[in-house]
Parts: structure tokens; C-alpha cells; sequence
């Protein structure tokens, strides 16, 4: 063990008693259960949005919201943490707190995701404790309730999208959008917007559950019939993604955007998001392409399953079907576009279905009980 460690294990038994003593003076006088806390990881950029809309949210509903950094020092108050990694993976200590939490994804026996086996274990043995679970999609809600938590816990609330950032494109914005990331106006683009590598940095090992081999497989036949094809890539760690593509010849761009609201610049450049994943929570790229009118091809994963009508609002297979990625891939680069509007129509009436406004009533719903509501 490393002194460091060893540091920390003397020092955390007494830095956190201080910690809750010196919050607890500053929140004494406050009723229980009277304020909201939410908890995210520091370095999820797709939870720091989610944090700010759940936010947002709380703060229309009318919830007194607690000081960020205090969640760990509070007792007696609501704490709802936008992963349950953030959490579940460590042995928490309840303080009378109500306790929430997001389950997006992480089926126990995934292979080389151990911190899925362990968090499902603690859900599991520790499910009297955990107060409202939000699950975005049926397949983990009968994950969740199979732990025997109580019905009245679980609240299935999708990743929603912000349809007035996330617009229809149209020609002008499309030129504009090709202009800027410099892809030829006659090709035929590719969009995958995800983090496909394991961890942090240049992502040369792939994080197989998001199936960036998949991607691979279906971008190389597909270039075997479309000679003009293009791939726009957005998010960290894609390296293994990039040097796949450069062994195949196949040109792409890799656009490092700043945060979530600026990947809507991207979709009028594309003719084709593509979800190739083996696992998801959302993912969100499957709303953030009909919200823009972006034909839409995915695997059956996550909430594409509860959202994704195939043929009517998108395209969707089985995971690992890269005939069928392809098919279908094929089909919207030779459709005429007449034949496609009606399906994205139907995927913007969708996207709009899932805003985050009009699943407002699902979040009042879960935290009512959970923190204080004024009355309605």
C-alpha cells in the first residue's frame, strides 16, 4: 500500500465526522429532507449536463437546492447522484439522508466490467437503504426491480433532450455545418458521437460494450458502396475508432466540441447517425438525431428499445447485426429524400415527446416524498 493510501486511510475516519460536523452547522434550522443535493462525477461530461437539467428541473418544481461540494457532509436532507457509481461502488454511509440515484446501464456479468457485478451486488443486499432509483429504459427497470425494491422506488424517465438547442437542420445550416468541419459537399457522412475507448486518454483500447469494432465493420462495407463516404466523430478517447478508420482509408474528421449543447452543431452536417453499441443507458445521440431530423440507424439498446419504431421514426437491429447495420445504413444513402421525411417527422414528434419540459411530470412524480415539494 502506498503512503499515500495509507494516509488516507487514517485521515478519512476523522476528516469525515469534521467535514459533517462544520456542514451541519451551517444547515442546522433546516427542516429534514428539505433540500436537494445533487451528486455527479467530476469528469462525466454527459452527467454535468444531466445535472444541470435535473437541476433546472428541480428549481421549476419549486426544491430548495443545497450548496454544490456539501453533499457529503449533510445529514437528514435528499441527495440524488446522477450514477450510481457514484455511490454504489463505495460503502456509504446513509446519515438519514434519502438517497437516489440514476441506473443508466451495467448488466452484472458484462465481461470486463467488474464495477457493474459490484454495484449491482450492493443495489441488491443495500435496496432498503436507496430511497428513488431512476432507470431510462425497461430493460434496466426489470434489472432493478428483480433486486425486490420496492414498486413505488423505481421511476423509468428517460435521458431527455432540449428540442430548442437541438433543432431541425435545413440546407443552409447544413453548408454552413460542412464548411466549418470541412467535409465535401457531394459526400455521404457518417456521424458517431460517443466515447468508445476505455478511459481518459488517446482511447486506443476499446470499450467494447459501446461496439466500436461494430462500427468499424459496418463503416468498411458500407465505403465498399458508397465511394464518397465520410466519418465525423465528436467525444474523448477515439483512438481506437481513428487509427480503424485510417487502416481502412476511410477520411473522417474528429471534432473536440466544449460541451453537450455544442454537439447540436454538428448533426446538420451529417446524413446518418450511426449507434452501433452492445450496451447504452440512452444513448443520447438516438434523441439528439431525431430532434435534428437526422436519419437514425441503431442497435436495439437501452432507450432506442422503447423509442425507436423501426421504419417509422428510425432503423433499428439487434446488437452485432452488422448485416442489418449496413442494410439499413445503405438504405438512407440511396433513399430519396421524400421517402425519408416522413420518418423524420416521426422523430421529431418523438424527440419532442421526450423533451425535458414534458417529462417534467416524471420527475415531480420521483421526487415527491423523496425532498420537499411545495404544493401543487
Amino acid at each position: 500500500m502506498s503512503v499515500t493510501s495509507q494516509a488516507r486511510r487514517v485521515v478519512a475516519p476523522v476528516a469525515r465526522p469534521l467535514r459533517r460536523a462544520a456542514v451541519g452547522l451551517r444547515t442546522r434550522g433546516w427542516a429534514p429532507h428539505s433540500h436537494l443535493f445533487v451528486e455527479q462525477e467530476a469528469a462525466e461530461w454527459v452527467l454535468s449536463y444531466e445535472a444541470r437539467q435535473l437541476t433546472r428541473i428541480a428549481t421549476l418544481l419549486g426544491v430548495e437546492l443545497g450548496p454544490r461540494g456539501w453533499a457529503r457532509g449533510v445529514a437528514g436532507q435528499s441527495i440524488f447522484h446522477l450514477s450510481q457509481f457514484t455511490l454504489l461502488l463505495h460503502d456509504f454511509d446513509r446519515a438519514d439522508n434519502n438517497l437516489g440515484l440514476a441506473y443508466f446501464h451495467g448488466r452484472p456479468g458484462t465481461p470486463g466490467m467488474p464495477e457493474f457485478d459490484a454495484c449491482f451486488d450492493t443495489m441488491r443486499r443495500r435496496h432498503a437503504e436507496i430511497a428513488r432509483i431512476q432507470v431510462t429504459n425497461r430493460e434496466m427497470e426489470a434489472l432493478v426491480r428483480s433486486t425486490g425494491i420496492a414498486e413505488g422506488k423505481v421511476h423509468r424517465i428517460p435521458i431527455g433532450i432540449d428540442t430548442a438547442v437541438f433543432r431541425p437542420r435545413d440546407d443552409a445550416s447544413r453548408r454552413a455545418a460542412r464548411a466549418r468541419f470541412e467535409l465535401p459537399e457531394s459526400a455521404f457522412v457518417v456521424g458517431s458521437f460517443q466515447k468508445d475507448g476505455v478511459g481518459w486518454g488517446d482511447g486506443l483500447e476499446p470499450k467494447l460494450i459501446k461496439g466500436p469494432d461494430v462500427l468499424l465493420a459496418v463503416a468498411e462495407r458500407v465505403a465498399a458502396q458508397v465511394p464518397e463516404l465520410h466519418v465525423l466523430l465528436t467525444g474523448p478517447s477515439r483512438g481506437y475508432v481513428r487509427a480503424g478508420l485510417d487502416r481502412l482509408g476511410i477520411p473522417y474528421r474528429h471534432a473536440f466540441l466544449p460541451d453537450v449543447d455544442a454537439v447540436a452543431e454538428v448533426y446538420p452536417t451529417i446524413d446518418l447517425c450511426l449507434v452501433a453499441s452492445r450496451d447504452e443507458g440512452g444513448p443520447r445521440a438516438v434523441l439528439e438525431s431525431m430532434a435534428t431530423c437526422v436519419p437514425l440507424v441503431t442497435t436495439r439498446v437501452g432507450q432506442a428499445a422503447d423509442l425507436v419504431r423501426h421504419g417509422e421514426n428510425g432503423w433499428m437491429v439487434e446488437p452485432e447485426d452488422v448485416d442489418g447495420l449496413v442494410e439499413w445504413a445503405l438504405h438512407v444513402a440511396g433513399a430519396p429524400s421524400a421517402d425519408l421525411e416522413p420518418v423524420l417527422a416521426a422523430g421529431r414528434a418523438t424527440a419532442e415527446d421526450t423533451s425535458y419540459d414534458a417529462l417534467r411530470p416524471r420527475w415531480r412524480a420521483l421526487l415527491d416524498g423523496f425532498v420537499t415539494l411545495p404544493d401543487a
